[in-house]
């Protein structure tokens, strides 16, 4: 099962399912969320392997894109997408091979491509935590920093963490082991031809000029914007510009 989020009540408007990145969940965009539902309901998702969701041996797009479907099918049978990092994989997959359920689609700060990077050594840090010896979050806060010295990538991690079931609510095991897929694209045709808009942080180097010319292959009506002074958590960076940018995308 996948564990769904609902907030504001459902308007004239699909509704706005929000996909979050690896290592997040659905209450990541809960201020994004708040911000967008007084104009439409907004159903946050916690993906497979993350938050509440259940546990699966697999985490690939196609998989996630199937979970997403029936979400969606659940809820009116369309809406408009937002997915971030991981989660714009997955729309994209979702969006490609279900168009019908895709009214327009936001790819926040990723493309359709294989990165040559990873992000194991997050789970080989989480994996490393004492938990017998955490009893707050300050406490994993400062045993963690050793190993992640970067103040908001501990903070963003630590919101996965159940300090008092004394779990992390992540399938490290199986998000190790799929590394490579998560890291990668899977071979899917197009096109969506729905509007598309690839949003960057003006940072980033996730979404390359060269990553264009594929893009437009499979998204026909993509357009491309950056939002200047921001990385790759473009949304948790600068939430108002990137909530501004989505309204005007999505009620155009």
């Amino acid at each position: 099962m996948i564990n769904t989020v609902f907030t504001g009540t459902p308007t004239n408007s699909p509704p706005l399912l929000i996909v979050h990145g690896l290592y997040g969940s659905a209450r990541n965009w809960g201020a994004i969320a708040r911000r967008i539902s007084d104009e439409r309901q907004v159903i946050s998702v916690d993906m497979r392997n993350h938050g509440e969701s259940d546990w699966f041996d697999s985490h690939s797009y196609p998989d996630m894109a199937a979970d997403l479907a029936e979400v969606i099918t659940a809820n009116g049978g369309q809406a408009d997408v937002i997915g971030h990092s991981m989660g714009g994989k997955a729309a994209i997959v979702l969006a490609l091979t279900h168009p019908a359920l895709v009214r327009r689609l936001l790819v926040a700060d990723i493309a359709p491509v294989a990165y040559d990077r990873t992000q194991v050594r997050h789970i080989h840090a989480m994996r490393g935590l004492d938990l017998s010896q955490v009893k707050k979050r300050s406490d994993a806060d400062r045993l963690l920093a050793k190993a992640i010295p970067e103040d908001g990538v501990r903070a963003f991690l630590l919101q996965s963490l159940d300090t008092k079931g004394k779990r992390w609510r992540l399938n490290l095991d199986v998000l190790e082991r799929e590394m490579p897929r998560i890291m990668g694209f899977p071979d899917v045709e197009g096109p969506f031809n729905g509007p598309t808009l690839f949003l960057s942080g003006g940072d980033s180097d996730y979404v390359l000029p060269e990553h264009r010319a594929g893009i437009k292959a499979l998204f026909p009506k993509a357009r491309f914007a950056r939002i200047a002074g921001v990385g790759h958590w473009l949304h948790a960076e600068k939430p108002r510009e990137f909530t501004e940018t989505a309204r005007a995308f999505f009620n155009a």
